[in-house]
């Protein structure tokens, strides 16, 4: 290696420094104002509640009684996740066809969009920003309020804020496609259904059916968060071990939701190869 390469500091030395003084300078409000702690952990009481729930928590709980329950309310969260993710498609389908520019009629022929199809597609899209934006704890805690404790708030909860999602992607997916097939099918007198299921999905259907198993599985992990504000299911038993320090009933109920996630992995790469 030449000298003057050894001797010679980094040219951009300059620069980087000031980059990182820059972080360091947005960060630090950043903690400040988020009363970042992280020495609180290293309290002596902290620590020691934290090994007490360790050393359970290395031991899984498998009294017979105690897996029973496991697997009732294991199966109420995949109830709640499937049914939830069932009555957003209830709504994201019709708000697809609706907001799919593909799918216009209005279109054909012609460069310029009917007013009235125009503003009906924008009122659906800013449905479906609204149901989205609202994540799924929030509208649990409303319908917990409303419909008291339970997995019907679950459901309700699922079913708003994953419509608003699936509507937004799938129109993306099927504008995404070879607009030929779907088009022409349109340009002959084709109704817009006809023309999605014998046009449009058959490009599609392996994307469409792998993101709404992808949803699928995040209903699932969703039902756990949102069962700790009452919507029922696994996730509101685990509030309960975890308010009492039981470690090994926490630990146990973990590992289902590991396997569950599996599950719902192993389900879409069967269907993305049977579609393959």
């Amino acid at each position: 290696m030449p000298a003057a390469t050894v001797h010679h500091p980094d040219p951009a030395w300059r620069a980087r420094l000031a980059i990182l003084a820059i972080g360091a300078a947005l960060l630090w409000p950043a903690l400040v104002f988020s009363e970042f702690k992280p020495w609180i952990l290293f309290d002596l009481q902290s620590l020691g509640a934290a090994s007490q729930f360790l050393a359970g928590f290395l031991k899984p709980a498998h009294a017979p009684e105690f897996l029973a329950m496991v697997l009732r309310e294991t199966w109420q969260t995949v109830a709640i996740a499937t049914a939830g993710l069932t009555l957003a498609l209830l709504g994201a389908i019709p708000a697809t066809l609706i907001i799919t520019e593909r799918l216009s009629i209005s279109r054909l022929g012609t460069r310029r969009m009917h007013w009235a199809a125009r503003l009906l597609r924008q009122l659906v899209r800013w449905v479906l920003v609204l149901l989205r934006s609202v994540p799924e704890l929030v509208w649990a805690i409303l319908f917990v309020r409303v419909a008291g404790l339970g997995p019907t708030a679950g459901v309700l909860a699922i079913a708003l804020t994953y419509s608003g999602m699936l509507g937004k992607v799938y129109a993306e997916i099927l504008e995404s496609t070879d607009a030929h097939a779907t088009g022409a099918l349109l340009a002959n007198g084709s109704s817009r259904l006809a023309a999605l299921l014998y046009g449009a999905l058959p490009e599609s259907a392996s994307e469409l059916v792998s993101y709404t198993v992808y949803r699928w599985e995040c209903a699932i992990r969703g039902s756990a968060v949102i069962g700790f504000v009452g919507a029922g299911g696994l996730g509101q038993r685990m509030d309960e071990s975890t308010r009492m320090m039981a470690g090994g009933e926490v630990c146990t109920m973990l590992i289902m939701f590991v396997l569950l996630v599996a599950l719902a992995d192993a389900v879409s790469k069967l269907l993305r190869r049977r579609l393959g």
